[in-house]
């Protein structure tokens, strides 16, 4: 049986899938709970902020702009968060990593006192760190391009030692706990290229920007990858 934070998490969940407003009796039912439980639970959402319009006997709506925070993940949820968190802190950039520290210690500011406790008694953690010319590596040029599908230039240096001059349409960064991979359409030999990070010497960002949306660019490239791998 589910607690009342628990409850009220998993209502405003369903109030979620709701585009329209839906009966109290029908919220009810899905709780698991009296009609006069499920007003009270109304309520209490209310005060604690949740923008939910409607009355007994009309239905009630959750409107779309409403942020759950994070008081009202559950505790698997935020294990999820905390563990996600973690890995960045490990494996990303140093941009990222420090955002990750940023983000936990937010976080961690509006728990309550007992899931703080059990945030400091984490007991799910991440592998070793990453090396420490990885852990300084700052990408932030690259997802910037990538977020405004502009095209960039880059000298990069092959595993046999030899430069190359590319102008690419970068559109994902995958993140490994070795490496970083940057895949990009290479204007040059007319197909997708996987670039190691730690082999771009130098990098511009060009004005002009690709035409395709990067969505497409990603779709296109990963059902290629499924093609080799099937």
């Amino acid at each position: 049986m589910m607690n009342r934070t628990e409850r009220l998490l998993h209502l405003l969940q369903i109030l979620r899938g709701y585009r329209h407003a839906v009966s109290g009796e029908r919220l009810a039912e899905r709780l698991g709970v009296s009609i006069r439980t499920l007003y009270r639970d109304i309520a209490t959402l209310q005060t604690m902020g949740a923008s939910i319009e409607g009355e007994a006997g009309v239905g009630y709506v959750l409107k779309p702009a409403f942020f759950l925070p994070p008081l009202m993940f559950s505790q698997t949820e935020m294990q999820a968060l905390l563990l996600g968190m973690q890995w960045v802190l490990q494996f990303g950039d140093a941009p990222l990593s420090n955002s990750a520290t940023d983000a936990i210690n937010k976080i961690s500011d509006v728990l309550p006192a007992s899931i703080k406790n059990s945030i400091s008694a984490f007991t799910l953690r991440v592998g070793p760190p990453a090396p420490e010319p990885m852990i300084r590596e700052d990408l932030s040029l690259l997802r910037d391009a990538i977020a405004s599908q502009h095209k960039i230039h880059i000298v990069y240096k092959s595993g046999d030692g030899k430069e190359s001059r590319l102008t690419v349409w970068p559109f994902t960064i995958g993140y490994f706990t070795d490496k970083r991979i940057l895949v990009a359409w290479c204007e040059k030999q007319k197909d997708y290229r996987h670039f190691e990070t730690a082999r771009i010497i130098s990098l511009e960002i060009l004005e002009e920007r690709y035409l395709r949306p990067k969505d497409s660019l990603f779709r296109e490239w990963q059902a290629i990858q499924l093609r080799k791998h099937s």
